[in-house]
């Protein structure tokens, strides 16, 4: 059995609209899988719904992931807090990490912080981690936004067009980092995303929306 597994039928937004419906697929430890489809298809509702924030009309969402820690997320409005620093936020990832018994105001423990270090040098942060948030611009926030994930070392990682507003050296920066990640964490990542092209470049398999209904597609 995978280590990783989500099973889906029926996802909507409501009792009465159905957005996609059939769904039997699972994740497996390893994957990168990009999620596809015009906008307002159900792609950002799906990954809210494997997140635990919106119910299944019917069927089962099954995680075997850690309850602390064990699944990350990246909205597309990031989630980062504007008048903390940049290592703050990234800090806040790896406190996930450490045991709920231990109050946030507490020091991290030596290695969380060399977690954290690794994380924003990583993504290119280490010359502004003491920055507040609001000064940065869209594609450092998002890179905080990746690296606060990172440094979580969640087994599961759901991202909503987190690729967004970086260039073309900070995509292949995000991705291999992640990449590597994810091998050595035996974990996995499920990602929206809305260029196709970047998709199959990064990602080993394709979920499609097409007509209330989750396909698997080759990676051509």
């Amino acid at each position: 059995m995978a280590k990783l597994l989500a099973k889906l039928v029926d996802v909507s937004i409501g009792y009465e609209t159905t957005l996609i419906d059939e769904i039997n697929l699972e994740i497996y430890s390893g994957d990168v899988i990009a999620v596809l489809g015009p906008s307002g298809i159900g792609k950002t509702t799906l990954l809210r719904t494997l997140a635990g924030l919106i119910r299944p009309i019917s069927g089962l969402v099954e995680l075997k992931v850690d309850r602390r820690g064990g699944l990350g997320y990246i909205p597309q409005r990031l989630g980062l807090i504007s008048n903390m620093s940049v290592r703050s936020n990234v800090e806040m990832g790896a406190r996930m990490c450490a045991s709920k018994w231990i109050p946030p105001v507490f020091p991290l423990s030596k290695k969380l912080r060399l977690i954290v270090d690794k994380a924003l040098h990583n993504f290119g942060l280490t010359d502004f981690s003491e920055q507040p948030i609001r000064t940065l611009s869209g594609g450092q926030q998002r890179r905080v936004a990746i690296a606060r994930t990172v440094a979580q070392q969640p087994k599961l990682v759901l991202a909503d067009e987190f690729l967004g507003e970086l260039d073309d050296d900070n995509v292949e920066i995000v991705m291999r980092t992640v990449k590597a990640t994810i091998r050595e964490k035996k974990s996995a990542l499920v990602m929206v995303e809305h260029h196709e092209e970047l998709a199959y470049q990064v990602a080993n398999r394709i979920w499609r929306i097409v007509d209330g209904k989750l396909i698997e597609e080759e990676n051509r």
